[in-house]
């Protein structure tokens, strides 16, 4: 079956950027990512949504997982989980490996679940 793939417009704009900011994320008190060069995803009426580089992740901390969604504006979605010795946040964690064209600069990043995990933003200075 062929999923539809959109492209952004005036009736539902996506826009990524460099995001003059630095991005903490925290499993309780343990660092999973600190990064000065996050991108800012702004998609129509939603909050901005960090990606942050994989570079910049404790990727020892993340669990691949079979679950994944479908963005027609984005594409094929995949999920991490992450792992402390304390707790396991499923699917906290997700990543457009090959994004559509339109928001391509989000390759090789992962975003947050802000309900999941305690994302920080500093602004620049």
């Amino acid at each position: 079956m062929s999923r539809p793939q959109l492209t952004p417009g005036p009736d539902h704009p996506i826009t990524v950027a460099p995001a003059d900011v630095r991005v903490v994320v925290r499993a309780g008190e343990r660092v999973v990512a600190d990064t000065t060069d996050a991108l800012a995803l702004q998609e129509s009426t939603y909050p901005v949504v960090y990606y942050v580089p994989l570079d910049d992740v404790d990727q020892s901390l993340l669990r691949r997982t079979e679950h994944s969604t479908y963005c027609p504006y984005k594409g094929d979605a995949s999920y991490y989980s992450v792992v402390t010795p304390e707790a396991t946040l499923d699917n906290a964690v997700w990543s457009y490996e090959e994004p559509y064209a339109a928001v391509s600069p989000i390759a090789k990043r992962v975003a947050f679940y802000t309900d999941r995990l305690e994302v920080t933003v500093v602004s620049g200075s």
